[in-house]
């Protein structure tokens, strides 16, 4: 026993040694990461946006837990945020540094809304400079955002996605009931389809009707746009889709949605010459979107400050995490820029889908109260639907994109229970209470028909009060609102006929009327939230940004396990205090 504890201490000793040189060794790291200057950008450099990467609306506060997975254990794929990628790309057409721009790799995950302001900005770029676009392989979103370019590039053993939208929801009805979960919902609009997956194995005709129209509006949009950057018209596109959906190389070329057709040592070639080197040369001047993103630039900042605040993610009750609206956190940083006097207009940019009836109503009550103290501008990205839209609604003024998914005017509540499953496990509960409604979210029964009729009379209340706050900010009579609403989504080009938005443009377009309203239009600038900057986390920003691309493309497996995983997600994102949701009624996964 004695020869035991001798090993088992010595072992244990020098797992501490290790471990102590390891963590020294991190320390010299992080020294020498803090020691090394601040990037430059080379002269005749190319501007390089790899498109493997996830847009989101804001900064990304990654949790440190998610930083350590994505150096170490090779996570997703990089985030950038839309507004910083659209200032540097604006910045980098009058830099006299940057030659050109070159676009290559495959979008992990941007809406159509999204797409369509980073486009945008490329063909600002192209006014001033060439834009070389490469990929082995063009899907829909990619092609999206590179079919202006100067010229536009593809392997001779690729291939390209001209192949119309599709969304496929899951459904998971039967598999709950087969494991006995059972999920009763109460809920307004027949249109207000969230609930569908949980309950059923296949799509409600309104819910089919209204996604149909959805999808038509996206396409016709995405069919224009690349028509016009191809010199075609939108029903030779429509052809191509309905005929061959998968466009190889040779055929590309030949319908003329690309411009050459070359492997990648060739289009390399092209980028050294503009930028001064040869095709001998190893290396030419280059620079990162995301790098160059971080170095300031040399304006002057106006003397007015014009505040942009992100809701993004799913509302819910509390902080929230990381891609989470917490009602509470966006509501408190509502109020310190309506007190801060240097902040004289407010812009809220939405990209949600909504949640938490309670933590939508927390958020709008600052909105309310933000636009009585200073202008409140709103700009939808991607998503502003249901309790998205909620928190829109009293805006000053309101913009959206042709392609911004909004609406979604209704309510719902659901309520599983696992009785069923717990007892085929032998789990069973008792309970005593002293009032009929004492106990209405259990989970360990269905609910009674007295407690159904009481959550039905919440909701049906929520709905009414969400149809007078619309019709109240919007000018316009219930009965009209009650029209257009009953959960339906609506695209932003048809919010604008409906009145539910006021003008169509991006985020640049609402900051620019907020500072017309604050009497600055020559002479302001734009802050984000204050955020306390983590030296640990920003470290393992930096060591994270060489890792190796993941998977272009997903394989079947993967896209499976991502679904359901996002399922469980958007699940335990409901945590209304009273059950009761205004949230977008379907997942809008586009393929």
């Amino acid at each position: 026993m004695k020869a035991f504890f001798k090993s088992f201490f010595a072992s244990l000793l020098a797992l501490m040694v290790a471990g102590g040189m390891i963590f020294v060794g991190f320390l010299g790291l992080v020294a020498i990461l803090g020691s090394s200057g601040k990037p430059t950008v080379p002269s005749k450099a190319v501007l390089v946006f790899d498109l493997d990467t996830s847009l989101s609306d804001a900064e990304r506060d990654t949790e440190a837990g998610e930083a350590l997975n994505e150096v170490f254990g090779g996570g997703g794929a990089h985030s950038q945020a839309l507004p910083a990628a659209i200032e540097a790309l604006d910045r980098a057409g009058n830099d006299a540094r940057i030659t050109a721009l070159f676009l290559t790799g495959n979008l992990q995950g941007a809406g159509p809304a999204q797409l369509r302001e980073l486009r945008e900005a490329i063909q600002r770029f192209k006014e001033k400079k060439p834009v070389l676009a490469y990929n082995l392989g063009w899907s829909k979103r990619d092609y999206y955002l590179a079919a202006g370019a100067t010229t536009v590039f593809i392997n001779p053993f690729g291939a390209m996605e001209v192949n119309g939208l599709a969304s496929e929801p899951m459904f998971f009805g039967e598999a709950l009931k087969k494991y006995g979960v059972e999920v009763q919902v109460t809920r307004v609009g027949k249109f207000k389809s969230a609930v569908e997956p949980f309950i059923t194995d296949h799509m409600s005709e309104p819910n089919r009707v209204q996604m149909q129209m959805l999808l038509d509006d996206l396409w016709g949009e995405w069919k224009a746009t690349v028509a016009k950057d191809r010199k075609k018209s939108p029903s030779e596109l429509q052809a191509i889709a309905d005929e061959q959906g998968i466009v190889e190389s040779e055929d590309a070329k030949r319908l003329g949605l690309v411009d050459r057709i070359a492997p990648y040592d060739e289009v390399l070639d092209e980028l050294k010459k503009l930028a001064g080197k040869e095709s001998k040369d190893k290396d030419f001047p280059q620079i990162t979107l995301a790098t160059y993103a971080g170095i300031p630039g040399d304006a002057k900042p106006g003397k007015t400050r014009i505040a942009v605040l992100v809701a993004e993610g799913e509302i819910v009750d509390g902080e929230g995490r990381s891609l989470q609206v917490g009602g509470e956190r966006l509501s408190r940083e509502l109020r310190r820029l309506r007190l801060d006097g240097r902040v004289k207009a407010v812009v809220l940019r939405v990209n949600s889908p909504g949640g938490s009836a309670a933590a939508s109503e927390l958020i709008q009550r600052e909105v309310v109260l933000t636009r009585k103290a200073k202008p409140l501008v709103v700009s939808m990205g991607h998503l502003a639907a249901s309790g998205g839209y909620w928190i829109s609604t009293y805006g000053d003024r309101i913009f959206a994109e042709p392609t911004t998914i909004t609406g979604s005017i209704g309510v719902f509540g659901m309520l599983p229970n696992v009785k069923k499953l717990a007892n085929e496990h032998g789990i069973t509960w008792d309970s005593v209470q002293t009032a009929k409604l004492a106990n209405p979210m259990t989970l360990a029964r269905p609910k009674t028909e007295v407690e159904l009729n009481r959550i039905q009379g919440v909701v049906d209340h929520i709905y009414e009060q969400f149809i007078s706050k619309v019709a109240d900010s919007r000018k316009m009579k219930k009965e009209a609102v009650h029209e257009i609403a009953q959960g339906r989504v609506w695209s932003g080009q048809e919010a604008l006929k409906l009145g539910l938005v006021d003008e169509i443009g991006g985020l640049g377009s609402a900051v620019r009327y907020a500072a017309k309203m604050a009497k600055a239009e020559n002479d302001f600038y734009v802050v984000g939230p204050e955020h306390e900057q983590d030296p640990f986390k920003e470290l393992l920003k930096n060591l994270g940004q060489g890792k190796s691309r993941k998977l272009a493309k997903a394989g079947p497996v993967e896209v499976l396990t991502e679904a359901f995983k996002l399922q469980m997600e958007r699940l335990s994102a409901l945590n209304d205090p009273r059950g009761v949701y205004a949230r977008m009624p379907f997942e809008l996964d586009l393929k």
